[in-house]
C-alpha cells in the first residue's frame, strides 16, 4: 500500500530509559516514562494500545497482549541531548561534536559584540530559570531598556525584553543580530526570543517565544521530501528548529492542547507528504521544572486528543510517535537526560504487533520516511519501513 499522508508527532522529552552513555553526559538512572507513571495523574489507554510498554526496556506500566502498532526505541547517536541535535538526527543528521554550553555565561568579547549591535547594555549573562531571571532582572531592564541576556544547560543564547520596553518584532530583530554574531566556537544550537508581560513581582512570559536556529549542516528527510514535490508542514517550533528550511507550512501553537488541535484539523487537508509535530509543553513546561504530575497530566490530555485522531485516520495514512532527548522530572537538576526515545508506528498499511527493538540512531526514522515516500536521501540510519509494511 502506497501511504499519501505521514504524522511524525515529537512528544518534547518523552525518554524511555538511560541510554548507555547516560553517565558521560551526567545521567544516570534517568527514566521519563517510569517517572511519570508512578503518578497518579497519569492514563495513557491509546498509547498502550500503540504499544508503549511493550518497549524493550520498558520496565513500567501494564504491556499490550496485542499491540495495535509496530514499536520500538531510539538510540541517539549525536553527542548532545538538545532540541535541536534530538530533531536533526530524527531528521537524517548525525552531529559528530556537542553544540558549545556556557556554564559560566558567554566570553566578555561576545557580550561587547553584542552590546554594540544591539546598541543596549546587556543584564545577567548567566545560566538562569526562564521564569526566575524575568524576576530577578525584570525591574532593572525596565527602568533602563538594557536586555536580559541568560542561557541554560543547553546549547542557548536567550534574550528577556518587556513587551512595552521592546516590542516583540524590535526583539526578534536583536535575536537576528545575536544569531549572525554567534558563530564558530560560539554558535549555539539557538537563539530564543524571550517576550514578557505583567509588572514586578508578577512578569509572565508571553506566547511570543521565537527560536533562530543555526541552519543544518546538510539535506534532512524535509529537503528530500521537498526536492521530491511533497508537501512538508510543521507544526510547533518545527520550522524554527530547522531554520524554516525544508517547511512548506508552518503552523504556530500556543502549547500542547493547541498543537494537537492544530494536528487533528489537519486531517482534513488533502495534502500528500509530511506533518511533522513538535508538542514543547513536556519539556519546557514539566520536564525542565521537575514537575512529575504536571507532566503525566500533560501526557495524559495528550492520549485523550489521540484518542480522537487515530479514528479519524485514512487508509492511506500513517503516525508516527517519537521524542527528540529525555528530561526525566524526577532527576537531579533542571537539564534533559541523555533517554531511549519510543518509536510508535501506526496505520491501516502497518503491520501490528512488529517489536522493531533498539534502533542504533534516531536516523532510523528519516530512512524509514524517505522510503516510504519513494525520495533518495543521504544519511546513517537504516529504514525500518520494509519491517513494518504490509
Amino acid at each position: 500500500m502506497d501511504i499519501k499522508r505521514l504524522w511524525i508527532i515529537v512528544l518534547d522529552s518523552f525518554g524511555v530509559g538511560a541510554l548507555p552513555d547516560a553517565a558521560e553526559f551526567g545521567d544516570h538512572d534517568c527514566h521519563t516514562l517510569q517517572t511519570i507513571v508512578r503518578s497518579d495523574q497519569y492514563d495513557t489507554p491509546y498509547l498502550k494500545k500503540l504499544g508503549m510498554f511493550n518497549i524493550d526496556g520498558v520496565d513500567c506500566g501494564e504491556k499490550e497482549a496485542a499491540p495495535l502498532g509496530a514499536f520500538g526505541r531510539c538510540r541517539e547517536l549525536s553527542r548532545g541531548k538538545d532540541t535541536t541535535t534530538g530533531h536533526w538526527e530524527i531528521a537524517g543528521i548525525i552531529s559528530q561534536q556537542a553544540m558549545p554550553t556556557f556554564p559560566d555565561g558567554f566570553p566578555a568579547g561576545v557580550i561587547a559584540q553584542l552590546e554594540k549591535a544591539f546598541g543596549r547594555r546587556v543584564l545577567c549573562n548567566k545560566p538562569y530559570s526562564g521564569t526566575q531571571v524575568i524576576h530577578d532582572y525584570g525591574q532593572e531592564h525596565e527602568r533602563t531598556g538594557a536586555l536580559i541576556v541568560y542561557t541554560s544547560a543547553d546549547s542557548v543564547l536567550q534574550i528577556a525584553a518587556h513587551e512595552s520596553v521592546v516590542p516583540p518584532e524590535e526583539l526578534y530583530g536583536y535575536c537576528r543580530m545575536a544569531r549572525k554574531i554567534l558563530t564558530g566556537p560560539y554558535a549555539v544550537g539557538r537563539v530564543i526570543a524571550r517576550p514578557f508581560v505583567g509588572t514586578y513581582p508578577d512578569y509572565t512570559r508571553t506566547k511570543g517565544r521565537h527560536d533562530f536556529s543555526l541552519l543544518p549542516p546538510s539535506d534532512t528527510m524535509l529537503d528530500a521530501l521537498v526536492r521530491g514535490g511533497l508537501d512538508t508542514i510543521g507544526i510547533g517550533k518545527i520550522s524554527d528548529i530547522f531554520a524554516g528550511r525544508g517547511i512548506g507550512r508552518h503552523i504556530p501553537i500556543a502549547g500542547n492542547i493547541d498543537g494537537m488541535e492544530k494536528t487533528l484539523a489537519t486531517q482534513k487537508d488533502d495534502f500528500h507528504g509530511l506533518c511533522f509535530v513538535n508538542l514543547v509543553d513536556f519539556d519546557m513546561e514539566y520536564g525542565h521544572r521537575r514537575n512529575v504530575d504536571g507532566y503525566a497530566a500533560a501526557a495524559t490530555v495528550f492520549d485523550c486528543q489521540l484518542g480522537d485522531f487515530l479514528p479519524a485516520m485514512q487508509p492511506e495514512d500513517v503516525l508516527l510517535i517519537t521524542a527528540d532527548h529525555g528530561c526525566d522530572p524526577a532527576a537531579p537538576g533542571t537539564d534533559h537526560t541523555r533517554e531511549h526515545t519510543p518509536v510508535l508506528v501506526y496505520g491501516a498499511g502497518v503491520k501490528a504487533g512488529v517489536n522493531l527493538g533498539t534502533r542504533r540512531t534516531f536516523a532510523d526514522i528519516a530512512a524509514t520516511v524517505a522510503e516510504m515516500f519513494g525520495v533518495p536521501l543521504k544519511t546513517a540510519g537504516t529504514s525500518f519501513w520494509p519491517e513494518i509494511r504490509k
